[in-house]
């Protein structure tokens, strides 16, 4: 049985994750204070350090907080049952709306490189997006729809080409044009990868009478 002590502490941390992504998404981490983002939750700033040690401990959280919630809802569309390759085109495509939304726009791409440090934000991501996009180069592969390459290593470039093309959109003075831009190039580029039906090469004996015939 869970006890109504642990319950509470949950919902506690939680309003408070839930206060900072809404100011950190609205203000950015220099234009946030812990007491406002106290003051929203309707808690004290003594409850914030009771579970987090201060300012960027409680990003990472908020960071932490947006990825779940948006990697869940892709994870759930590239995991659905159907055609792999359509089935990865929809996760493809529902990422880059994703880069449409002010709150990963503001804390993933825009906030959490400098607040975190290249080298962290690089390792949180590859623990959230990267893998999504591992397993399902792994799935395409499996089932013969790209290129038998190696799978790392199209993760690597693919993951590379996504983190441009979110900066691409959350940078661009019209968003929605970009998006659909990085979506129509993303989608040619895995396209690139993808296996063809070759036709089968004609037997040299047909080929040969086929040559005397004329």
């Amino acid at each position: 049985m869970r006890s109504r002590r642990l319950d509470y502490s949950e919902s506690t941390r939680q309003a408070l994750v839930d206060s900072a992504v809404e100011l950190f998404t609205k203000r950015g981490y220099a234009g946030t204070s812990l007491d406002e983002v106290a003051k929203r939750a309707r808690l004290t700033k003594g409850a914030l350090y009771h579970h987090f040690s201060g300012k960027q401990a409680l990003f990472e959280a908020a960071f932490d907080s947006v990825e779940n919630t948006f990697m869940r809802k892709l994870g759930e569309i590239v995991s659905a049952p159907g055609d792999p390759w359509e089935t990865a085109m929809a996760g493809l495509r529902a990422y880059v709306r994703v880069c449409l939304e002010p709150a990963y726009q503001r804390i993933v791409i825009h906030e959490a490189p400098v607040v975190m440090g290249w080298e962290r934000w690089r390792e949180a991501e590859e623990h959230f997006s990267y893998g999504l996009l591992r397993t399902t180069i792994e799935v395409l592969v499996t089932s013969g729809e790209l290129e038998q390459l190696p799978v790392e290593t199209m993760t690597r470039l693919l993951f590379g080409a996504l983190s441009a093309g979110a900066s691409t959109i959350a940078g661009a003075s019209d968003p929605r044009k970009a998006s659909a831009e990085v979506e129509r190039t993303i989608i040619r580029v895995v396209e690139g990868l993808r296996v063809r039906d070759v036709p089968a090469a004609e037997p040299p004996e047909e080929k040969r009478s086929r040559s005397r015939r004329r």
